[in-house]
């Protein structure tokens, strides 16, 4: 099947996908005089005389934006708000369909972050939570850091978090099938960016205690000079214990794990040969992953995960984001911390069962039924335990 002029036809025919519905009847004078004015009056003035009531009379407690500046959209790049319609549009289907969360499209038409920052913080009243999409690092970096400080409802960047949360679960049930523990493993992770450094603070928080990343200019170390920011310093304080100098090579050098966000075609087999027995792959650049499946299984890999649907052990974000938000809304949650997002995670490994793991089976299907409400429900919990809550 051509996806490519299968998706031209599909978004041509309906004008995108998504749509507004009212949830109330309108087919009388008494329904319109309910729903609209007189009566609405009287929510607007419960509300003003208790903001918190907002999310009792109002759509803002089950509501999304899905925002972007189209600066990194899938891998595409930078094609501006315009063309990133398409994709938060998605989105926002997903959010629907799986989390039964609605969510709205906002393309902002700047690139500069505080007026981004300004634009959602204006525009948060309306909403339950804050979707941040396909916005380029740095940049994605301070966007939510400041809005996590400056707002009262959640700030999620799923394409570092979500990524993070489903690459946990997996690792989890990988190390638990070749009987290793995320605290003694070695951990090799190419493409320290914005996925991939939520990826290493997400197994730090785990357990994990040896990292070592590496881009395009080699592996990250102290005192580098070359390619370095913010992001990548702060990284050293938590990733290269050994403070070992190299390229990817060296970084995969006996290593148990490998974790690619990158860009395809950058492992080789021979550098898999180097890995320890019971080696861990996840190649997840798309459309091409850093090494294909077929290649990787004969290197030797013990399982192999992509972010490909056509093989197995799928790492996708949908897994994560459409129960992390239900589960934060349901609780009334002002944030989304770490213990929310280990909860995502450990909630999706404990749904493969024991007598089910496998080699081409250690994470959930996204079609799997019980993925969302398991992620609500553990998100939920631990908001309410660590005090997350309104």
């Amino acid at each position: 099947m051509d996806f490519n002029e299968a998706a031209l036809k599909l978004h041509r025919d309906y004008h995108g996908k998504i749509e507004i519905n009212s949830k109330v009847p309108l087919k009388t004078a008494d329904d319109l005089s309910t729903a609209y004015t007189p009566g609405v009056a009287q929510p607007c003035r419960e509300i003003y005389k208790d903001p918190e009531k907002v999310y009792e009379y109002t759509a803002k407690q089950n509501l999304i934006a899905v925002v972007t500046d189209g600066t990194a959209v899938l891998g595409l790049g930078d094609i501006g708000p315009k063309a990133a319609m398409p994709v938060m549009e998605g989105k926002a289907a997903l959010f629907k369909q799986f989390g039964h969360v609605d969510a709205v499209p906002i393309c902002l038409d700047t690139k500069d972050p505080e007026e981004i920052i300004r634009t959602v913080k204006y525009i948060a009243p309306t909403f339950g939570g804050i979707n941040l999409e396909d916005i380029a690092s740095p940049n994605c970096f301070e966007i939510e850091k400041r809005l996590e400080e400056e707002l009262d409802i959640p700030v999620f960047h799923d394409d570092q978090h979500g990524t993070a949360v489903v690459v946990t679960a997996a690792l989890l049930n990988a190390l638990k099938l070749v009987n290793k523990k995320i605290e003694e493993v070695k951990i090799a992770l190419s493409g320290p960016g914005a996925a991939g450094s939520a990826i290493i603070r997400m197994l730090v928080n785990a357990g994990a205690k040896y990292i070592v990343a590496s881009d395009i200019f080699g592996i990250v170390y102290k005192d580098r000079e070359e390619g370095m920011d913010d992001n990548l310093r702060a990284l050293c304080d938590i990733t290269n214990p050994e403070n070992i100098k190299g390229n990817l090579a060296d970084a995969v050098k006996d290593a148990d794990v490998f974790i690619g966000v990158s860009r395809g075609g950058l492992l080789t087999t021979e550098m898999v040969k180097t890995m320890h027995s019971d080696a861990i792959v996840f190649a997840m650049a798309n459309p091409v992953p850093e090494i294909t499946y077929e290649e990787a299984k004969a290197a030797g890999v013990r399982v192999m995960g992509t972010g490909r649907s056509d093989y197995p052990n799928q790492i996708n974000n949908v897994l994560a984001f459409p129960g992390i938000f239900r589960g934060a809304l349901d609780a009334g949650a002002k944030d989304i911390n770490y213990s929310m997002k280990l909860a995502a995670a450990r909630a999706l490994a404990d749904l493969v069962e024991s007598e089910r793991l496998s080699e081409e089976y250690v994470i959930p299907s996204a079609f799997d039924p019980r993925v969302a409400k398991a992620v609500a429900e553990n998100v939920a919990k631990a908001a309410r335990e660590s005090g997350a809550c309104r």
